[in-house]
């Protein structure tokens, strides 16, 4: 088992914990993890690209005129490509970017992510989170005193206090183990989880 070592809020070594290797400590797949990452971000995608073809206009239901003696080229419709307001050729429409994995594979790419954090030496575990109020100077001297510049945090619970206190700080994120996924965990810099949500982590993926 990684054994790595807990923090409190000060930045002071309180202590070790002991991780699970059977989340903390499998072997890397880096192939999952390229791909649980392209799925997610293909699958923010909206693909609201559209224009209407000739069948989805309005009007054009008749013939604008006879089909001889006019002078004219032949029409059989004001809504046709070469008409101002007519349709559009091979018009784009809204476009599905999913990308599906299975739940064994989300699963594995996520502990690869952990564990790539924790080889790293970018996972650090504090004994708790907890603020007395709202305040944004607060959550950013317990980052200084964690030496995390940039990262993403870890929550076992919704507290308040400190999701809001972390919300105008530009490159810290908060999250909760429900929510953690590989993308998140592979873009921050360092990961902070408190001791409880390595327990709920290591409850729901061991």
């Amino acid at each position: 088992m990684a054994n790595v070592s807990v923090y409190n809020m000060e930045g002071k070594e309180v202590g070790t914990i002991d991780l699970n290797d059977a989340v903390f400590g499998v072997e890397v797949n880096e192939h999952l993890v390229h791909m649980a990452v392209v799925a997610q971000l293909a699958n923010k995608r909206q693909g609201t690209q559209k224009a209407k073809t000739r069948s989805e206009v309005s009007g054009g239901g008749r013939k604008p005129w006879r089909q001889k003696g006019t002078g004219h080229a032949r029409q059989g419709s004001t809504r046709s490509p070469q008409w101002t307001g007519g349709g559009v050729v091979f018009a784009p429409v809204p476009r599905d970017y999913t990308i599906r994995l299975n739940k064994k594979e989300k699963q594995a790419a996520l502990k690869s992510a952990l564990t790539s954090k924790v080889q790293e030496g970018n996972l650090i575990v504090v004994d708790e989170l907890k603020f007395d109020e709202i305040k944004t100077k607060a959550f950013k001297t317990v980052m200084d005193n964690l030496n995390v510049e940039a990262g993403l945090v870890v929550l076992s619970d919704n507290d308040q206090n400190t999701v809001l206190s972390a919300r105008n700080l530009a490159t810290v994120d908060t999250t909760l183990t429900n929510t953690i996924n590989t993308y998140d965990i592979m873009k921050a810099k360092k990961v902070v989880l408190t001791k409880d949500s390595v327990a709920k982590i290591e409850e729901v993926y061991a």
